[in-house]
């Protein structure tokens, strides 16, 4: 367990936040899922949940590359990187570090993002030519794009793209260089501050909202636990970062778990049936529900997905889908559990 700094509070003591949180652990566990949108007014603790991660992350293999290249799985390589493991798998250099969590500048600039090209040196120096972006500091680790929904399109469509495919490509005056860049996409916004383009909130595989605390105790808690973070009164967090590292434990053996949880021929009609019934575009949603409730069953320890799982991510998937090409809005909780519910009735007759 990595020593807690007291910059930020533990994951867990942020309370008031359950299905942000799920959909942060379910990315991690599963990083195919894809991104995550957190939405939600000023001052409900998106920004301090993601900076919270830092205390559940796992840990990975890097090599000693600028483009932080996997040891184990060249599909995560560079070239260089790739030539090196057919060579010799068995020497491969590397470190293992915690997963990091690199937030997106403001203001940044597109060669900051992506990357530059030297057009002189690159037909001399080919790949040494290029100078890293921030795209490729974060493959294997976490990109974070606090306010998401103000940041400029044509930046977003990149980033989306490149997290979609795990590559990201660089093209200056017809020379075109790439690496590899899988990384989790977060993002939060306050959407009283603009919307998201509809078509890229849909590439935003889960979102989750963050509501304001109605719950007295709660927040009577709240004042207590982040008067206890500004006076380092670190023995009054103490539950909270021993949780977090049963959180981590768990999100370590959920990840070597995954790919032996079973998805029922079963599961697949289920969610089949809920995407249809409820009219979401595309098959995004299919795919992503069903991604996502193996990740939750395999937290959960289980070898099988169950009704509740899906159910449980359904919200997580589902909330922000468009419908009719957008002229219908996205279903609620409501229709969700309904439709769910109208579902397994008919199945049981």
């Amino acid at each position: 367990m990595r020593q807690f700094s007291g910059l930020s509070l533990p994951f867990s003591a942020l309370l008031g936040l359950s299905d942000p949180k799920i959909a942060l652990i379910l990315s991690i566990i599963d990083p195919k899922i894809g991104g995550v949108l957190i939405s939600g007014p000023k001052g409900t603790g998106k920004s301090s949940l993601v900076r919270s991660l830092n205390s559940i992350l796992p840990s990975i293999k890097v090599m000693e590359c600028p483009f932080q290249c996997s040891p184990v799985d060249p599909r995560i390589m560079c070239e260089s990187c790739q030539e090196q493991y057919s060579l010799s798998k068995s020497s491969m250099n590397y470190i293992e570090r915690p997963m990091r969590v690199i937030t997106l500048p403001l203001g940044a600039t597109e060669d900051r993002v992506i990357g530059s090209l030297d057009i002189e040196k690159i037909i001399e120096l080919g790949i040494e030519a290029l100078s890293p972006g921030i795209l490729a500091s974060v493959n294997q680790d976490i990109l974070y794009i606090d306010e998401i929904n103000l940041l400029p399109d044509h930046l977003v469509d990149t980033i989306l793209d490149c997290a979609s495919s795990g590559v990201n490509i660089i093209e200056r005056e017809n020379i075109s260089v790439q690496h590899p860049s899988n990384f989790i996409l977060i993002g939060t916004m306050n959407p009283e501050e603009g919307e998201l383009r509809p078509q890229l909130l849909d590439r935003l595989s889960l979102f989750a909202q963050a509501g304001n605390v109605q719950d007295l105790q709660e927040r009577m808690k709240i004042i207590e636990l982040n008067m206890a973070l500004e006076e380092r009164k670190i023995e009054n967090l103490a539950k909270y970062i021993q949780e977090d590292k049963l959180i981590q434990q768990k999100i370590i053996q959920a990840r070597k778990r995954l790919s032996s949880v079973q998805l029922s021929a079963r599961n697949k009609l289920l969610i089949a049936k809920l995407c249809i019934i409820l009219e979401v575009d595309g098959f995004r949603s299919d795919i992503v529900l069903a991604r996502a409730s193996r990740a939750y069953a395999a937290y959960k320890g289980q070898a099988e997905v169950y009704d509740d799982d899906i159910l449980r991510c359904s919200y997580l998937t589902l909330l922000h889908r468009t419908r009719e090409g957008g002229l219908q809005e996205p279903p609620n909780r409501v229709e969700i559990k309904n439709n769910f519910s109208k579902i397994m009735e008919k199945g049981n007759r």
